[in-house]
Order: structure tokens, then C-alpha cells, then sequence
């Protein structure tokens, strides 16, 4: 289930041609895009609605490559970040995608809680190609949950 949230996010953010049809709506109280530095910058309660997620942050940016919009290298959302879906929602501090090697890290202080239970760590890395999710520890002390039986 957790996995999911993180896909779905992902996936939405991505632009992949399996989602093409799908509309995400960004909005934000400034857009700016640098051609020159091949960046699309959204600052102030920025909210990515995906029909599966839905991101809130202070800060969006993506780096495109040669192919422009449509061909993201990286997707970063910082500040107070939350992810939400309709059965799971995660914070951390920042969020980063970057498709060509499918990884998602959410850092700073993460917490995730669903149906389940809460989780919390100092970073959580969702591997996307091979469906693992790996919680860790940093200075702070352990990886901790909660977990409730169903």
C-alpha cells in the first residue's frame, strides 16, 4: 500500500505516455519557466492534483531535458511537503523523483500513515523498478512504526 503512493506520485509527475491522457493540475502562486537552465519553477502553496495523488508544497521544480516539459529529469517538491491519496498520506521536508533510475526520496523528518499504521523515518526511498521501499535512520535515532491489525 505504501508503494503505491509513491508510484501513483511518480507517475503523475513524470509525464509518461501511460499517462498522457490523464490531466494533472498544478497550481501555484508563481510559474516560472528558464528555458536556458531547463527548469519549471512553481513557489507558494503549490498543489499537483493527479487523479491518484495529490502533492502540496512550498516549492516545485522540474528539470527537463532536450525533449522539453515532457522529458523530466528531475521533479523536487521542498518545504513542508505532503503526499496524499485516498488511503495513505506522507510529509517529509523534500521530495525527489527522478525518473531515470525510478527512485522517489522523500527526506526530513517522514512520516507515513495509512489504514495500517505510522511510520517514521528520516528518509524513505521507494525504488519504482523493482517495488522496494526502504525506510532508514539517520542521526536522529531509529526507524519507528505503529502498526494497527485490521
Amino acid at each position: 500500500m505504501m508503494l503505491r503512493l509513491f508510484a501513483f506520485l511518480a507517475l503523475a509527475l513524470a509525464a509518461t505516455p501511460a499517462l498522457a491522457q490523464q490531466e494533472v493540475n498544478i497550481t501555484a502562486d508563481l510559474f516560472t519557466l528558464d528555458e536556458q537552465t531547463s527548469t519549471a519553477v512553481f513557489t507558494g502553496n503549490v498543489v499537483v492534483v493527479h487523479p491518484t495523488v495529490t502533492v502540496w508544497a512550498p516549492k516545485v521544480v522540474a528539470t527537463y531535458g532536450a525533449g522539453g516539459t515532457s522529458d523530466i529529469k528531475t521533479f523536487e517538491a521542498t518545504g513542508a511537503v505532503k503526499l496524499e491519496t485516498t488511503d495513505q498520506t506522507a510529509t517529509g521536508q523534500r521530495a525527489v523523483f527522478t525518473p531515470g533510475d525510478q527512485l522517489l526520496r522523500l527526506t526530513g523528518d517522514v512520516v507515513v500513515v495509512n489504514a495500517g499504521g505510522t511510520v517514521n523515518s528520516d528518509e524513505l526511498v521507494v525504488n519504482l523498478e523493482t517495488n522496494v521501499s526502504t525506510f532508514t535512520s539517520g542521526q536522529k535515532g531509529r526507524v519507528t512504526g505503529v502498526f494497527t491489525s485490521q
